[in-house]
C-alpha cells in the first residue's frame, strides 16, 4: 500500500490518501497543521511501521478496514476488520503517542531515523506538495 500524504500550508491542514493493491483508492482525513509537526495519521504510521504493529490503524487500513473517518463507504467486511483488530489499534494509540514523545525529547526510540528521515521530507515541502510513503516499510517513494 502506498500512502500520499499533501501539505496545504495555506489552509493549514494536510491530507492523505492511500492506495491499496492496483486502484483501491481510500480518501483519508484532513487534519491541522501544528507549527512543523508532522500530521497525525503519518506519525502513526511512522511508529506502527517501525515497530511492527501489523493489525493497528494503517495495518487495518491495508487489510481493508473502512474506519468513519476515511471517504470510503463502510462495508460489512471493513467493518469486521476493525472489530478484529479494535484491541490492537487502541493499544498502538498509546505506542504510538510514547514513541512520538521520546522523539520529540531527543530520548532514544528506535523510531527515531524513520521520523528524522520523514520529518526532513515534510519540513521541506511547499503549499500543495506531497510525499509519499509505502507500507509498511516506510520507503518515501
Amino acid at each position: 500500500m502506498q500512502v500520499t500524504f499533501r501539505k496545504l500550508i495555506e489552509k493549514r491542514v494536510s491530507t492523505w490518501i492511500a492506495v491499496r493493491g492496483k486502484r483501491t483508492r481510500v480518501p483519508g482525513s484532513t487534519m491541522a497543521l501544528g507549527r512543523g509537526e508532522l500530521p497525525h495519521d503519518l506519525v502513526q504510521m511512522i511508529v506502527e511501521g517501525t515497530v511492527g504493529i501489523a493489525d493497528g490503524f494503517w495495518g487495518s487500513i491495508a487489510a481493508g478496514a473502512t474506519f468513519k473517518s476515511t471517504g470510503r463507504k463502510r462495508t460489512r467486511p471493513g467493518r469486521a476488520v476493525i472489530a478484529a483488530n479494535r484491541e490492537a489499534i487502541d493499544a498502538a494509540e498509546q505506542i504510538v503517542g510514547e514513541h512520538h514523545r521520546r522523539w520529540k525529547a531527543g530520548e532514544p526510540t528506535p523510531t527515531a531515523p524513520h521520523f528524522d528521515a520523514i520529518n526532513k521530507r515534510w519540513a521541506s515541502l511547499g503549499d500543495g506538495e506531497a510525499l509519499t510513503v509505502a507500507w509498511p516499510s516506510l520507503r518515501l517513494l
